[in-house]
């Protein structure tokens, strides 16, 4: 169940380094941060509709 939190916490810094990639036009990071946020985003959407949200108990 842990791997849904680093999804997710992977998947909103790579947002993050996506918008200050489009901020100094730079490219290849904007690039490796769309991949990275779609492929990372793709993988928590689907882990939470197969193993379900975290609980924390």
């Amino acid at each position: 169940m842990g791997t849904v939190i680093i999804f997710g916490l992977v998947s909103i810094l790579s947002l993050i380094g996506l918008i200050t990639a489009a901020k100094n036009k730079n490219i290849l990071g904007f690039v490796f941060g769309a991949i990275s946020f779609a492929l990372f985003g793709w993988f928590t959407i689907m882990t939470v509709i197969h193993s379900g949200y975290p609980t924390f108990t």
